[in-house]
């Protein structure tokens, strides 16, 4: 009876560690030869805000281009340039000034830029203009086993898997790291894929890269989910086989 009370307590503990397996990040990095990394900008989406600025070689020519502060000055506050930014409609579309309902669909930042200094200049509006698009929303969502889960805004044109990550404090201790999920949204289609973080593989991928609007998922790794149940405390396991084996040992003399 002891032997195999000391079974079960010995199988409780193996199976509520994580080994180093289940815990490193990367663990065949040094097998993965040098890469060009390949930076791929993202599609803009409805309900993106953009500030777009319009330049001119004669200045004046082009403020009827710009959209006026509505604080009337320079204005440095994210959340004030958002108020004072293009919101992109459900159809994909913004009104500019002057140039009327614009399309954004299926087009990034720099495609968008193109498109609206083809459109000054084959209309007569400017000669040699240049246009600058930026995205003031791009946010993603880190949910689950996570030090400080969240949504969180990045103004960089590309941040990785692991940067947003950092965002979020890392993974706890017992967050699973061979499948985090991410959800992605892009032209109406939603993706799902499964990420391997203990393999370098997952840096070749397309999802390397966020995108705005991401969601990425935490799961709980398997000694956590394990010890999640009516028995979640190892203090409280110690003490029930403590007492289990001292029942034991009474009932046996």
């Amino acid at each position: 009876m002891k032997n195999l009370l000391l079974m079960v307590l010995v199988a409780i503990i193996i199976n509520s560690c994580a080994s180093k397996k289940d815990i490193f990040y990367m663990q065949d990095a040094a097998d993965v030869a040098e890469q060009t990394v390949t930076y791929v900008s993202s599609k803009i989406q409805p309900n993106d805000i953009l500030k777009i600025t319009v330049e001119s070689t004669f200045p004046e020519a082009a403020l009827p281009y710009n959209r006026v502060s509505s604080q009337g000055q320079i204005v440095n506050n994210i959340q004030i340039l958002q108020l004072d930014g293009y919101l992109v409609s459900t159809e994909s579309t913004i009104s500019f000034p002057v140039l009327g309902t614009i399309t954004t669909a299926n087009k990034t930042t720099e495609e968008l830029e193109g498109h609206i200094e083809e459109l000054l200049v084959s209309g007569g509006h400017l000669n040699q203009p240049t246009v600058n698009v930026r995205l003031l929303n791009a946010k993603v969502t880190i949910l689950g086993e996570v030090n400080k889960p969240g949504t969180y805004n990045f103004t960089e044109q590309n941040i990785t898997v692991l940067q947003a990550l950092g965002y979020a404090g890392d993974l706890t201790i017992n967050g699973r790291r061979d499948d985090v999920l991410l959800t992605r949204e892009v032209g109406g289609n939603r993706r799902v894929t499964h990420l391997d973080l203990t393999s370098a593989e997952f840096m070749n991928g397309e999802f390397y890269f966020i995108k705005p609007n991401d969601v990425i998922v935490v799961n709980q790794n398997k000694p956590k989910v394990t010890s999640s149940g009516y028995i979640s405390d190892f203090g409280v396991i110690l003490t029930i086989a403590s007492l289990a084996l001292s029942v034991a040992v009474l009932l046996s003399r």
